[in-house]
């Protein structure tokens, strides 16, 4: 089964413990040392869009992009009829095309990860490239090879009164692959069993900084986990934060 086919419908109840209200105030912080007003926001896969609504309640205009319907399903869902609604796109990363440019782009929770070629990768930043306007600020997260050392052979739970989901990631050469059981209880309260497999690339903090470079971006910064310092050998994941040319 494809990712996040089964997952979307638990995602949220699945991940209560994501705080969601301290990343967006932080993604604020970062916003303000932009060259330009923030307004226009790109949240470039944007999963079940629990920032894009944080932003979008915050005053912000938001165009969010995912590459699983699902997910975006479950994105325009959550409508809270605060603010100017978002423009939700059915796009991959590599494949970006928005109308014209937006002064921030974010992309949050290691979904940069998801991108397990490197070119794919350098594709997704030029692209955000052209669809940021100069001067803004493109910002977002990844694990760590440390995270990928310590989850390396592990087994996760988590559960729900509704949801129960085992995983167990295997990292080789780089490479994470997450096997996740999945059980939803049924309304006739049988449960229903899927299997999804999901893959994570790790990428080096010089490999990205290179290939940011290399994008057209600039005022190139590396911060721990939704902090202002600059990350610890420890840590496992890291935020990047960058200035269009």
């Amino acid at each position: 089964m494809s990712s996040y086919q089964a997952l979307a419908g638990a995602y949220d109840a699945l991940t209560e413990d994501v705080d969601y209200v301290r990343r967006a105030d932080y993604l604020e912080k970062l916003f303000r040392r932009s060259r330009i007003p923030v307004h226009t926001v790109l949240d470039l896969a944007c999963g079940t869009g629990s920032i894009t609504w944080l932003l979008t309640e915050r005053g912000y205009e938001l165009i969010s992009v995912d590459a699983s319907e699902e997910m975006l399903s479950a994105a325009r869902d959550k409508e809270c009829g605060q603010g100017v609604p978002p423009v939700f796109l059915h796009q991959s990363m590599p494949e970006l095309d928005l109308y014209g440019t937006v002064d921030a782009a974010v992309c949050c929770l290691d979904s940069l990860n998801y991108l397990t070629r490197p070119r794919d990768v350098r594709r997704t930043l030029e692209r955000l490239r052209l669809f940021i306007a100069p001067g803004g600020v493109l910002i977002f997260d990844v694990n760590t090879p440390e995270k990928f050392r310590r989850m390396d052979g592990q087994v996760f739970l988590d559960e729900t009164e509704d949801s129960y989901c085992v995983w167990r990631p295997e990292v080789h050469r780089g490479l994470c692959t997450y096997y996740m059981d999945l059980f939803r209880r049924r309304p006739d309260g049988s449960w229903q069993r899927s299997l999804e497999i999901h893959e994570e690339r790790c990428y080096t903090v010089e490999e990205l900084t290179q290939w940011l470079r290399e994008a057209g971006f600039t005022a190139i910064r590396t911060h721990g986990d939704a902090v202002l310092r600059p990350p610890r050998p420890e840590e496992q994941r890291i935020y990047f934060s960058c200035i269009r040319r």
